[in-house]
């Protein structure tokens, strides 16, 4: 497993640099023009766009993304701006339709719309959205999450690959978050989801036509998310479930990762613990769906057939999480009660430096938090195997949403330590029992690797179990109590 681990990781940041090194932007690689209003026939050289923004009790950030998209430069008559809200708040319902209407007043084309029940969660809110008739006439639609505030030449930048190229169904932005200084959480999951952006999406982009739709700050051909059926409920990721099925039907996505939409991290572990849950049981759960639907599929080649199953699903959504618990928080540590079983050094050192480095070379910025970047992340592998699974299995919390809790900084403050953090907790309100016993056997471990092996591996173990128990007492995130 870490031989496709590491594997992978070099694949992948090989045609990264590739990228880069030859400077083969979007750009180069598609056809875009400037789009431009025309003497005789005005406006119609813009596509007419829908914009879908999602919500559920977002009233800590439904103006900001609100706001946001009402400003985005596209002709008023070529945009439609559609606020699906799923709020069970009805204050906050009436907070969302006021600022709808007050934009409305200012002559910006846009629509709230309700429905009964929360059927599918998100997936069912754009399903719905859809369905709308206004939505005939619209050409591209372009969706954003509550808490996400596309610049005003968004639509500018993107809209056109997808005019100037009628094989591609996708254009997807990249990530860039208001709050990551907010607390050491904040800066770890950057480091993570830069190197997703900038490695994985980018190498997916330019060498395969495919990767996984982020679920928002994207633009899709509507022609192609109906060939490819449409949003489904079955699973936690809605996008993912879209991408796959869109790419099994022959059409091609484009990342675009010059195109930056501001956006805000989970900054509680309560918060960041469900968000990853419900990425890796969702992407997990749809492998197990959609495995034997890929390798029937007659409109892809046998090898993008195996860079999904192989790289895409086993590799990354299987392989990273179970070998990392596994192996990194209960092979090694477990050895140290059995010094006759000797782990060779390209497993204990080279495979996690390979990764590190490769990280490093994302993030040169962060490069003082990898290790913690590493021990954090060994962390949560404990959640993300539980995840991966109940996803497998289809077990449990299988089809369980919790919406992220938002923050709503605004775009031009940085954070002051404790601004938003929950009111005062009781010890017992914040601890998370599996952390602190796996911390207790990772110290115990250590302790005899000191006192009877000679690996020095208890450095290490100490590390881990200091990093568990950290997080087992919840001194992660905003929410710290006194």
């Amino acid at each position: 497993m870490s031989v496709m681990l590491v594997a992978e990781t070099v694949y992948l940041n090989a045609v990264s640099i590739f990228v880069r090194l030859l400077r083969w932007n979007p750009e180069r690689q598609q056809k875009w023009e400037v789009l431009q209003t025309d003497p005789e026939t005005g406006n119609l050289a813009f596509p007419v766009v829908l914009i879908q923004i999602p919500m559920y009790n977002e009233k800590e950030v439904y103006k900001l993304s609100i706001g946001a998209a009402c400003r985005l430069l596209w002709p008023p008559d070529r945009i439609i701006i559609q606020v699906l809200d799923d709020s069970t708040d009805y204050l906050i319902r009436e907070m969302v339709e006021l600022e709808c209407k007050s934009w409305a007043s200012q002559g910006v084309n846009i629509m709230y719309e309700l429905r009964d029940g929360r059927k599918g969660y998100k997936a069912g809110a754009l399903k719905s959205g859809m369905r709308r008739s206004y939505v005939q006439r619209c050409e591209f639609v372009a969706v954003f999450d509550a808490d996400f505030r596309p610049e005003p030449d968004f639509l500018r930048r993107t809209v056109p690959f997808l005019v100037h190229n009628p094989r591609i169904a996708l254009v997807q932005a990249r990530w860039d978050f208001v709050n990551y200084k907010e607390c050491l959480m904040t800066r770890i999951q950057k480091m993570s989801l830069d190197y997703h952006f900038k490695v994985e999406q980018e190498a997916g982009s330019s060498a395969q036509g495919f990767f996984g739709f982020n679920g928002t700050a994207g633009v899709w051909r509507i022609s192609a998310l109906n060939e490819a059926g449409g949003w489904e409920d079955r699973t936690t990721v809605e996008d993912m479930d879209l991408s796959i099925r869109a790419c099994l039907k022959g059409w091609r996505f484009l990342y675009v990762g010059d195109v930056k939409v501001k956006s805000e991290l989970p900054s509680t572990l309560r918060s960041y613990r469900d968000q990853q849950h419900r990425w890796t049981c969702g992407g997990v759960n749809l492998f197990r769906k959609m495995g034997l639907e890929i390798l029937r599929a007659k409109e892809v080649s046998p090898w993008k057939k195996l860079y999904l199953i192989y790289n895409f699903f086993f590799v990354r959504k299987v392989v990273c999480h179970v070998l990392t618990f596994v192996f990194y928080c209960a092979v090694i540590p477990i050895t140290s009660f059995v010094p006759e079983v000797e782990i060779p050094a390209w497993g204990l050192v080279y495979v996690p430096t390979t990764i590190s480095l490769f990280n490093a070379m994302v993030n040169p910025s962060s490069i003082h938090l990898i290790v913690f970047w590493i021990l954090f992340e060994n962390v949560m592998a404990m959640h993300r195997m539980r995840a991966t699974m109940i996803g497998l299995l289809e077990f449990g919390r299988v089809n369980e949403w919790v919406v992220t809790k938002k923050i709503g900084d605004t775009l031009n403050e940085i954070p002051k330590s404790g601004e938003h953090e929950d009111p005062p907790k009781g010890i017992r309100d914040r601890i998370y029992w599996n952390e602190l016993a796996w911390g207790v056997f990772l110290s115990v471990c250590a302790s005899y690797n000191l006192a009877y092996n000679k690996n020095y591996h208890y450095v290490y173990i100490y590390l881990q179990a200091i990093a568990f128990f950290v997080v087992g007492l919840g001194y992660v995130g905003t929410n710290i109590s006194p």
